[in-house]
């Protein structure tokens, strides 16, 4: 028996150390060292301090500032920690409800078409990006504010907007953090 459990042991001690603890430090010493800015939550700072993540969207309510798209992620949205969708389906009547409540807000911020993306959650609730024709709504609301002309506002999207991935994967997009930084950079800060 004790010749069964022997070599049986020692593969569980060998393969425990190979793939619960040499496995885990080659790729975390490969990515700090080839992709450090990924491998540590893509993390923004300003001043040297910490305001926000690439990846995780965040509410911004001045009408200095372009805002992101609606959060399902916890009770006051863009909680990571309680990342998720609302999993509310075209037929629900909570969606529409909320969807309705919004569009005199948005329709009133400009007489452009509504993008599905400033009335509906994405899937994470945390989506950092919002769409080509969702900035672009955006852009006379953040001119005003801060009276400037709208072809400065519209320079500046153009200038942070991402393009799909080899020109073909995905769409164009803009991340909010980053525009709005962008602005406070080259308009100082508006709150």
């Amino acid at each position: 028996m004790y010749s069964t459990i022997r070599p049986a042991a020692a593969l569980l001690a060998l393969f425990t150390l190979i793939t619960g603890v040499a496995y885990p430090l080659i790729v975390t010493g490969i990515a700090q060292g080839l992709l450090q800015q990924q491998a540590n939550g893509s993390l923004v700072r300003k001043d040297g301090a910490l305001i926000g993540s690439r990846l995780i969207g965040q509410s911004f309510t001045s009408a200095g500032y372009f805002h992101a798209r609606p959060s399902a992620a916890g009770a006051n949205g863009y909680d990571a920690a309680a990342s998720s969708g609302s999993n509310l389906g075209p037929l629900s009547t909570k969606l529409n409800e909320r969807i309705a409540a919004s569009l005199p807000t948005l329709k009133q911020e400009s007489d452009v078409t509504v993008p599905a993306d400033a009335v509906t959650a994405s899937g994470s609730g945390l989506d950092p990006h919002i769409s080509i024709d969702n900035a672009q709504r955006q852009v006379a609301r953040v001119a005003s504010s801060r009276s400037v002309p709208p072809s400065q506002i519209q320079s500046i999207v153009d200038r942070i907007a991402e393009r799909p991935a080899l020109g073909i994967i995905g769409e164009p997009r803009i991340n909010v953090l980053l525009l709005n930084l962008e602005l406070d950079s080259a308009l100082g800060r508006k709150i």
